[in-house]
């Protein structure tokens, strides 16, 4: 079994989680049940496929739960542009984590074909 702490995708993906807790924060108390639960919980998504894909037997089965990962990473910048949308954050607040999707989804990317190239 794989241990999904070593990966640095993991790590990445885990310390964005924490700071979109810190951002969403700030979102109106209106949201909490809307847009401040499905960002965070897009967010959370995406290292916990990772630990989840780690625990499968197969190169095939961590290689689908990589897939989930990166379909929660566009999910999260969705969320992300929306609440700058509708002023709940700002664009200087999420470039840098926009940057850090962007290298999440690379990496993911990257793991998954490397994967899939295995069998």
């Amino acid at each position: 079994m794989r241990d999904y702490k070593k990966y640095d995708t993991w790590k990445i993906a885990h310390e964005l989680v924490k700071e979109i807790y810190i951002i969403s924060e700030n979102f109106p108390k209106s949201e909490l049940f809307g847009l401040t639960s499905q960002i965070r919980r897009a967010a959370v998504s995406i290292p916990t496929n990772i630990a989840e894909g780690c625990g499968r037997s197969t190169e095939k089965e961590f290689a689908r739960f990589l897939e989930i990962s990166i379909g929660s990473t566009n999910e999260t910048e969705y969320l992300l542009l929306l609440s700058c949308d509708l002023g709940f954050t700002s664009e200087d607040k999420i470039a840098n984590l926009n940057a850090t999707l962007n290298l999440i989804r690379q990496k993911l990317i990257q793991l998954r074909k490397k994967l899939l190239n295995n069998n």
